[in-house]
């Protein structure tokens, strides 16, 4: 088959051309693309190879395979590895087969192609199984993601055999079930000893947790100048508290505030109580919300009723990704203020009181008029106040007393953290997930 041909793949205006004439080729053609692929200076890029190959399908499997082996450095491995791992469903009893493969290269390239199956690759899914013990971390690694994110599909044939791992062993597979497990069904489908070990590690570590600041891409917390925790937790109605350390109460909330979808409950489900620090007591999690519309008004009654127990509450969003801000004061039973700025059209509806010292200081500092009207402030002096105030609340909670996004492991600390159910979370459950302790 003509090298130039091959190249061809790699020029928009001869692509279709050469996609046609190289996928009537067959395994002659695909070995040809393969050699391209694998050739140092090549320009051709995987994304031009792989629909020819994908529609060679099995004929390329071989020459693709033997091309990973034989790639004489990583940047190339990874450019026939792409391919390898794109070819579909039709190659699956030969990804199954090349699951054994001598070659920890060759077996991750293969799980990576049975995940990239989607739904046409679910039945192989189970034979991912014993790669969790694979000798090579980064199988197994792989592995295990694979049945994360496609286990899903096929829960309920997967739960008695990662079950039986778990009870059976072989024991260096059993860790990576546990992850599984806990990943696609939660506390709910693990086993009574398998709960009692978890909560045993979470005791051990927490000898020598330290705190550690919250940093999610959406952060909502609510902030007690107290170390009540007990207290808080009943004024806000939470209930069935469970001690964590802060890397894992952190990564429950991290991955709640990734949740979505239509029932308007997911990822409000719980919230990390901290302990006391330096004299604050921090409740962290999306259900915390001061803004959005499943929460804010929830949230400013409770706050309201936090401060008329503590003198003071607030509640803050901040999302780290230029998402937005919005923080919410309450003293001594009343609302100080209320403001957001988050990008949305409506935003300004959730206004209440006036400005805190720290805006006006933040406005002077922009030369804007430390009080305002928005609806006569012209559109340049709108705008300059807008992208300032999207990244106020840290701002703005550092100056009203304290950030859980500030605290680190010298902070002053007193008590153990909790994670404790919301409502939605007596009602609806927790969301599955393996996390970090």
């Amino acid at each position: 088959m003509n090298a130039d041909l091959v190249r061809e793949l790699g020029r928009p205006d001869r692509h279709a051309a050469a996609a046609e004439t190289l996928a009537a080729g067959g395994a002659t053609a695909a070995e040809a693309i393969v050699r391209e692929l694998t050739a140092e200076s090549s320009p051709l890029e995987w994304r031009a190879a792989a629909p020819v190959l994908r529609r060679i399908g099995a004929g390329a499997f071989d020459h693709l395979l033997q091309g990973l082996l034989d790639a004489p450095a990583e940047e190339i491995r990874d450019r026939v590895g792409h391919v390898f791992a794109r070819l579909g469903p039709g190659v699956l009893a030969q990804y199954e087969v090349a699951l054994s493969h001598p070659s920890p290269l060759i077996r991750r390239w293969a799980v990576l192609g049975i995940q990239h199956c989607d739904e046409g690759g679910l039945p192989a899914v189970p034979a991912l199984l014993p790669l969790l013990g694979d000798t090579d971390r980064g199988v197994a690694q792989q592995a295990q993601d694979t049945l994360v994110i496609r286990g899903e599909k096929v829960w309920q044939s997967l739960l008695p055999l990662l079950r039986q791992i778990r009870e059976e062993g072989p024991g260096r597979h059993r860790p990576r079930a546990l992850t599984v497990l806990a990943a696609l069904g939660g506390e709910t489908v693990l086993s009574a000893q398998d709960v009692a070990a978890v909560e045993r590690l979470i005791r051990v570590k927490l000898a020598a947790d330290r705190p550690a600041a919250l940093w999610s891409c959406w952060n909502h917390w609510i902030a007690v100048p107290s170390g009540d925790q007990a207290g808080i937790i009943t004024t806000l109605g939470l209930t069935e508290p469970r001690p964590v350390t802060f890397p894992l109460g952190n990564d429950m909330v991290d991955a709640d505030g990734h949740e979505a979808g239509p029932d308007g409950h997911e990822g409000l489900t719980r919230v990390f109580v901290t302990p006391e620090l330096d004299g604050w007591t921090f409740v962290l999690g999306a259900w915390c919300d001061p803004c959005g519309a499943a929460r804010s008004e929830d949230v400013l009654r409770l706050c309201t009723r936090l401060s008329s127990r503590y003198g003071r509450a607030q509640a803050y969003y901040y999302g780290a990704q230029g998402d937005g801000s919005a923080w919410l004061a309450a003293e001594h039973g009343r609302v100080v203020r209320r403001y957001c700025e988050t990008g949305d059209g409506e935003d300004e509806l959730l206004t209440l009181g006036d400005p805190l010292p720290y805006e006006r200081l933040r406005r002077e500092e922009l030369g804007l008029l430390p009080e305002w009207d928005p609806a006569l402030e012209s559109e340049e002096n709108a705008d300059a106040w807008k992208w300032a105030a999207f990244d106020l609340a840290p701002d703005i909670a550092r100056s009203l007393g304290a950030s859980p996004l500030a605290i680190g492991p010298e902070t002053p600390s007193r008590g153990t953290g909790v994670v404790a159910l919301t409502p939605y979370g007596v009602a609806h459950g927790v969301p599955p997930g393996a996390h970090r302790i």
